[in-house]
């Protein structure tokens, strides 16, 4: 009888000690839970400094889309102000060569004109209407060209410009300035800005020059005679030295 009753004392105490393992398994599972649990409340924090990245990136790009955007709508404003200028210059121009050409013809109603001798006219009134129907023929042949931009230019008294006129020979006159057109061969013409044709000119040489270039140039021999008076001074003296 003792040892039936000792018998389930030791099975109870296996039982107790063969559940001992089973508590000890789960308090290490807790124990790994909870260490698990700080990496899963940084977590957050991992995702929140990404997309601070990601969002410092994309504003990086959304400043370089903005200025590349700013800087071609410049260029197409440039391209637009720049066709707009070569479409003007192209309908203001576009008939040069036309006009060149053109104006060989107001050339001959010249001529015709300066041939006719004034005593012939007083003498022949049937020669005088021709010569008038010729100058309103040039003259509104000239207003139509004026119309579209070409221009006479009569340079006779003018001074000469190189851009505009062509020497083709100088005369010797010393009543006008030196540079000065004395008489122009051919007639010169422009079209806006532009020398359609240069005149034929020809130059006087041998006058005085021009105001402003006088002026400098009386004010380039004062400042060169300045220099000269104390060397003239000091030569006395040098001289005086010996008879000391």
């Amino acid at each position: 009888m003792a040892e039936e009753t000792k018998k389930p004392s030791q099975t109870d105490n296996g039982a107790t000690n063969g559940r001992s393992p089973d508590v000890s398994t789960a308090a290490e599972e807790m124990a790994e839970g909870a260490q698990s649990a700080p990496g899963k409340e940084g977590a957050p924090l991992e995702d929140v400094s990404a997309l601070a990245t990601k969002l410092d990136e994309l504003n990086a790009q959304k400043a370089d889309l903005t200025d590349r955007l700013v800087r071609a709508h410049a260029e197409i404003q440039n391209l637009h102000k720049r066709l707009e200028r070569e479409r003007e210059e192209t309908s203001k121009y576009a008939i040069a060569k036309f006009a060149r050409d053109t104006v060989a013809v107001a050339d001959n109603f010249e001529r015709a004109i300066l041939s006719v001798p004034e005593e012939a006219l007083s003498d022949n009134p049937v020669l005088k209407s021709l010569l008038d129907g010729v100058t309103m023929t040039e003259r509104e042949f000239l207003n139509v060209l004026e119309k579209h931009g070409v221009v006479r230019v009569d340079p006779k008294g003018e001074p000469f410009d190189p851009h505009k006129h062509q020497a083709m020979m100088e005369q010797e006159d010393t009543s006008v300035p030196a540079g000065t057109v004395l008489q122009v061969f051919q007639q010169g013409y422009m079209i806006g800005d532009r020398v359609l044709r240069p005149a034929m000119v020809v130059v006087a040489k041998g006058g005085p020059k021009a105001a402003p270039a006088s002026v400098e140039a009386t004010q380039r021999s004062g400042t060169s005679d300045q220099p000269e008076g104390p060397a003239n001074e000091a030569s006395p003296s040098d001289e005086d030295e010996p008879d000391r």
